[in-house]
């Protein structure tokens, strides 16, 4: 294990170096192709994703499914540190990518490996996805069609271990309201951007009356506004964005209907549907093993890959989401090695029902 756990530092020393914008994984996915069968994982890359599957993978077991994404954000202004150097202060190694989601990443890994070197009551499969950061079509959304049934599945992602087991959904919605161009200087005209604050306002404040015990209530915040070509046209178009963060009480679809019928001043159009709430059971198996543990049970608001997956899944990974696209994004290497030795110790001969 202690082999594993230098494994997974040093890789990630090395992931961070390389660039993983998303869309730009290409060189950070062929050498960790490489740096994964140094431990015994053999994976087979689909687009720029990498699968692994147990050696002794039985179509007659439940499977389980440990993913996390290798692609990163824009570093933002204010770095200290390169983000591209990784930089190890004490217990901290600083650098793009290393908390979001580079730790999960290779802990993931080691645990795979660790588990699969023994036999075990469930087949478990290694995903890597690129594309998370921009929900893009050739990562998650592209994979989880390719995959056998799931029986269960852990998103790596920074929670500091502790499951997440109820997350948001996202859905971005384009709105447009419509006026009639004129002169500024005359009484002529219907000038769409005043047309479209009343809705702005309201769609900002619109209340959605289900409430979710984990994860709170829907929540619309128009986040980008356009209207206008210079200051003496009346605007006759107003174009805005609505960002939805949805909850398991309701489909995204639902949501967007309602929003139309009590807005049909606005011509609107939602980009995707595909990212709903998620959440599972606490009487699942693994969340029972969890509590066992200690750990506690919590609703995200952040949106991941998990919305994808139709199986239950929770979000559980190495790290602090705070730290999250953040200038000088740190984790620290002990939470690394506790989280491997966490995973491997919740997932051993797990049994699902």
């Amino acid at each position: 294990m202690e082999n594993l756990k230098h494994w997974a530092i040093a890789t990630l020393h090395s992931l961070i170096s390389i660039p993983s914008i998303s869309c730009k994984e290409e060189k950070a996915v062929r050498y960790y192709e490489h740096a994964l069968l140094k431990i015994g994982i053999r994976t087979v890359r689909d687009g720029l994703n990498l699968i692994a599957y147990s050696p002794d993978f039985d179509t007659a077991k439940p499977t389980i499914l440990l993913n996390s994404h290798i692609d990163t954000v824009q570093p933002v202004s204010g770095w200290t540190y390169s983000p591209y150097v990784p930089t190890p202060v004490g217990e901290r190694l600083y650098g793009l990518g290393s908390n979001d989601a580079g730790a999960s990443l290779v802990s993931l890994a080691a645990a795979f490996a660790h588990l699969t070197s023994r036999r075990q009551t469930c087949n478990f499969i290694y995903l890597v996805t690129c594309q998370e950061e921009i929900s893009g079509a050739g990562g998650m959304e592209y994979m989880c069609r390719r995959l056998p049934p799931i029986s269960f599945g852990i998103i790596g992602e920074p929670t500091m271990m502790q499951p997440a087991t109820a997350e948001k959904g996202l859905m971005v919605i384009d709105c447009e309201v419509k006026g009639r161009s004129g002169h500024a200087a005359r009484e002529e005209g219907e000038n769409a951007l005043i047309r479209a604050i009343p809705a702005m306002y309201l769609i900002n404040g619109f209340v959605f009356p289900k409430i979710s015990e984990l994860v709170g209530a829907v929540k619309c915040t128009v986040t980008q506004v356009e209207a206008g070509t210079q200051h003496n046209v009346i605007p006759d178009v107003c174009r805005f964005v609505v960002d939805v963060r949805t909850n398991e009480c309701y489909a995204n679809e639902e949501i967007f209907e309602t929003l139309q019928n009590n807005f049909p001043v606005c011509e609107m159009k939602a980009r995707s549907f595909l990212l709903n709430a998620s959440h599972i059971e606490h009487e699942h198996p693994f969340v029972q093993r969890a509590v066992g543990f200690g750990l506690q049970p919590y609703g995200s608001a952040t949106v991941s890959d998990q919305s994808y997956l139709d199986c239950p899944t929770l979000k559980m990974g190495v790290g602090n989401s705070a730290r999250s696209h953040t200038a000088d994004e740190y984790v620290e290497l002990h939470e690394i090695r506790e989280g491997i030795d966490l995973y491997c110790a919740l997932l051993d001969n797990l049994v699902l029902d």
